[in-house]
């Protein structure tokens, strides 16, 4: 018998009437289900009735911003991928919403099909497919008090599990699947986030922060997950 995949299932919320009639039109297309909302009024009872595989979150949005949404949703601890669409290519914002929690990020205007592709790569490192990585061990890798699981996406550290967003994982799994090898900003976004992704430094630097935050007994000293000057990150395990 064959089994057929589900057919990913994105959630829109922006207050713009026509790109949400326009994303939703051009979506469907692409073979998406589509719902969409345009506030975060509606949004818990929304996720508990029809959850969705990936949400695109507008940034401006009355009553509650996207960045205050998404921030919300991390805290309570709803993993679900979230791409951010910002009204300007602003580095502040990329970073704030990356920061808060957002998989990826998009500045308006942009070309629908590059919304595709973010969210075809974003679905991928969610399905544990990462664009260039090596195939994981099934064996969990351990370091300090961490254990990282890439078979079931799983980093616990003193036998607590630890919440990571999509694209944190996939980064973090990069560094364990690669020890002892210096890797550049290019390089590391590369296999973590796809070819299709144009590198943004600071957000990079950024993600690297919150993985040492989860990881490190002190991440002002990073032990594990150190510094290369002028070059990148590289992963020292024990």
């Amino acid at each position: 018998m064959t089994v057929t995949a589900p057919t990913p299932h994105i959630l829109v919320l922006d207050d713009d009437q026509r790109l949400r009639e326009l994303l939703q039109r051009f979506l469907t297309e692409q073979g998406f289900r589509v719902s969409t909302l345009p506030d975060a009024h509606d949004l818990s009872k929304r996720l508990e009735r029809d959850p969705p595989h990936l949400m695109v979150l507008d940034w401006m949005m009355p009553h509650e911003d996207g960045l205050a949404v998404c921030k919300r949703l991390r805290r309570s601890g709803d993993r679900t991928p979230i791409i951010m669409l910002t009204a300007k290519g602003e580095d502040d914002e990329r970073i704030d919403g990356l920061d808060a929690g957002a998989d990826d990020y998009l500045a308006k205007p942009f070309n629908p099909r590059e919304l595709v592709a973010r969210i075809q790569a974003v679905l991928r490192r969610a399905a544990d497919v990462s664009p260039g990585a090596p195939i994981p061990t099934d064996q969990p890798i351990t370091f300090g008090d961490c254990v990282v699981n890439c078979a079931t996406r799983v980093l616990t550290r003193g036998g607590v599990a630890q919440d990571l967003t999509t694209s944190e994982f996939a980064m973090l799994r990069v560094f364990v699947t690669h020890p002892h090898e210096p890797l550049t900003r290019e390089r590391l976004s590369m296999l973590a986030r796809g070819k299709e992704h144009e590198v943004f430094d600071r957000a990079i630097d950024v993600q690297v922060s919150r993985l040492r935050k989860l990881v490190e007994p002190d991440a002002s000293k990073p032990r594990y997950i150190q510094t290369v000057w002028g070059r990148g990150y590289v992963f020292v395990p024990d």
